[in-house]
């Protein structure tokens, strides 16, 4: 009789990543479950809310009879994500942590952490999504080191693994695994990808899962929780006050602390004015962000974006963006966002890609024209 599979599945102590685990060992896999503390943070009582999660996990573990682990990455997690946030948002960009968090905690320390320490055949995690391998797909997959330089594709064939949609659109979370790489991916399974949220309550409910069932889904940024991010911001970045200037007719509407602080699109709160206002534009070099009424104004729409910087699941760019320099696709900047179709158009792309990351891309509408450089 052949060894059981070994799976290591990451536990947050709450209901879809107990479900997961639970899933995992009615297919009869050796499951262990691992509890990652990311972040030290306090709740309004001072009692530590990691400490509690981890403890839900554990009982999760008891119930189903596997092994518990307990692992800390609060230094890589400040190192690789939470200091990057804080540069990107002094740079004025919004940074997604969820996003970051993935690729380099969950799906790199961790996934090392349960294939080469934990001895796991696969990795399992509660996200709502699925990729194109079934389970023995995933256990045949041997980690290979891919050779560097132009020329890679000759001494390797090998066919991608896809990152898929969730059966459930309203929690599909692919859009925060859009950094993994593809060595993590061919190593992991989703047991949940199949399945509604509320068929794993109903399966949590089940099976004497009811201590995470009842906990509220966690919601936001780990490292902020309730609090107010302005303010959570400004304890760790200076403040630089500016003002609201209307887009219409330069009229100053009132101040704020920072300049950065504002993401495109969000309502900016300016005090002493009743009517919503929406941020438009940021000028760093004055400190002013410009400023438009009515959520449907004219301003705050973009037919173009350019980014510097391509994560490819597949780790190449797609044959027809290589062969045409352009090609349809669909694309969300938020996580539920209605997909949008767009044209994505590759800049001064080689037949032949040494290094897809650094190359330029822009994105925009199929109707709009590339000299309506609007975008940001």
């Amino acid at each position: 009789m052949s060894a059981l599979r070994h799976v290591v599945c990451a536990l947050s102590g709450g209901v879809d990543s107990a479900v997961a685990a639970l899933l995992l060992r009615r297919r009869g896999y050796q499951v262990t479950g691992v509890f990652m503390k990311n972040w030290d943070s306090l709740d309004e009582r001072g009692v530590c809310a990691a400490d509690k999660d981890c403890e839900d996990a554990y009982k999760v573990c008891q119930i189903l009879d596997i092994p518990f682990h307990q692992v800390s990455y609060v230094k890589e997690y400040w190192n690789d994500v939470f200091s990057d946030f804080l540069n990107e948002y002094e740079k004025g960009r919004t940074p997604n942590p969820d996003i970051s968090c993935n690729k380099h905690i969950k799906f790199s320390c961790f996934h090392h952490y349960a294939v080469d320490n934990l001895g796991a055949d696969a990795v399992a995690t509660g996200h709502y999504a699925r990729t194109s391998l079934e389970d023995e797909e995933v256990f045949e997959q041997k980690h290979t080191k891919r050779p560097d330089g132009l020329f890679r594709n000759r001494f390797e064939v090998r066919n991608p693994v896809k990152l898929l949609q969730a059966a459930d659109s309203f929690k599909d979370q692919t859009f925060f695994l859009s950094q993994v790489s593809q060595d993590a991916l061919r190593r992991t399974i989703f047991p949940l990808g199949e399945l509604t949220k509320d068929f794993v309550k109903k399966i949590a409910a089940e099976n004497r899962l009811h201590h995470v069932l009842q906990k509220k889904e966690s919601m936001g940024i780990c490292f902020i929780g309730k609090r107010n991010l302005e303010h959570f911001l400004l304890q760790y970045l200076q403040p630089r006050p500016g003002k609201f200037i209307s887009i219409e007719d330069n009229t100053v509407l009132g101040t704020h602390k920072g300049w950065f602080l504002y993401t495109l699109g969000q309502r900016a709160k300016i005090s002493g004015l009743s009517e919503p206002w929406y941020v438009v534009e940021k000028d760093g070099t004055k400190g002013d962000v410009l400023v438009a009424p009515r959520v449907d104004h004219p301003a705050l729409y973009r037919d173009l974006l350019r980014t510097n910087r391509v994560h490819w699941i597949a780790e190449e760019p797609p044959a027809a963006l290589v062969r045409d320099k352009m090609m349809e696709c669909h694309f969300r900047f938020r996580h539920q966002m209605a997909l949008v179709c767009s044209v994505l158009q590759g800049r001064g792309m080689p037949r032949q890609w040494e290094n897809p990351a650094v190359r330029a891309i822009c994105l925009h509408t199929p109707e709009g024209q590339e000299q309506n450089q609007s975008g940001s």
